[in-house]
């Protein structure tokens, strides 16, 4: 496996990028990871090595990066850092995570070894938004996304990510924790009801007993079968949508 971290440009300055993929000269099929509100740490990188072993090429913004570069122990989680990275993500709007993503793509149209055409996207927390968001902005460019425990799917706001989702024609995963107090049934509900309208293929999974971060080991909600059955999800539709080998 191949590991690098590039400054790729943005309109706003230079985002720190985690980037691997396999051995070879690809091209390879790309996915980027979206980060969720704790923001980057190993663990992200971590999912993009494990995406990166079955075949792909796949990158982790950091989205924090116009306030510097933002770090949380999550082994020392308490109120006061709750707060803070929560400060952070409202620092972030769809619009400005649609020009880091656009950042991103030119990044990749530029010598890396990646296919192009049909994309992937996997996002946690609010990085579901954002994946969300991309699909529906770039959907000459994504044909998979996956959303897990997302949060601010379906709002009143005029960038709700679900307003343009009428644009994608591919496949989406949506895993959602049945406890977490962050997706109540009625937004689910409204969600699947808009997606219905679409000419995309989606699932719409709500895991028993499960709650918000169920996807991720270092947190006290971690289900393992929710989060095993995420990845059985994600890499069945990027075998249809975006095959890492052909």
């Amino acid at each position: 496996m191949q590991e690098k971290h590039v400054d790729i440009t943005t309109k706003d300055g230079a985002m720190d990028t985690f980037i691997t993929h396999p051995d070879g000269s690809g091209p390879f099929s790309a996915v980027i990871i979206y980060m969720d509100a704790p923001g980057i740490r190993e663990e992200l990188y971590d999912y993009a090595r494990r995406i990166g072993t079955v075949g792909y090429y796949c990158l982790v913004p950091d989205l924090y990066y116009r306030q510097g570069k933002v770090r949380f122990d999550l082994s020392k989680v308490d109120d006061a850092m709750r707060e803070k990275y929560r400060a952070m993500r409202r620092t972030l709007t769809n619009d400005l995570i649609m020009d880091d993503t656009r950042a991103l793509l030119h990044f990749m149209a530029q010598g890396e070894p990646v296919k192009p055409g049909a994309k992937g996207a996997v996002g946690y927390c609010m990085g579901g938004t954002f994946v969300t968001a991309a699909v529906s902005h770039f959907p000459e460019e994504f044909k998979a996304g996956a959303s897990l425990h997302g949060v601010s799917l379906v709002t009143d706001a005029d960038d709700s990510p679900h307003r343009l989702l009428h644009r994608f024609q591919g496949e989406l995963y949506y895993g959602f924790g049945e406890l977490d107090a962050l997706t109540p049934p009625a937004e689910i509900a409204k969600l699947d009801a808009g997606l219905k309208r679409c000419a995309c293929t989606y699932q719409i999974e709500v895991h028993p007993g499960a709650d918000h971060g169920y996807s991720f080991p270092v947190w006290p909600t971690y289900q393992r079968a929710g989060a095993d059955r995420n990845w059985e999800r994600i890499f069945a539709m990027f075998h249809r949508q975006i095959p890492a080998y052909t």
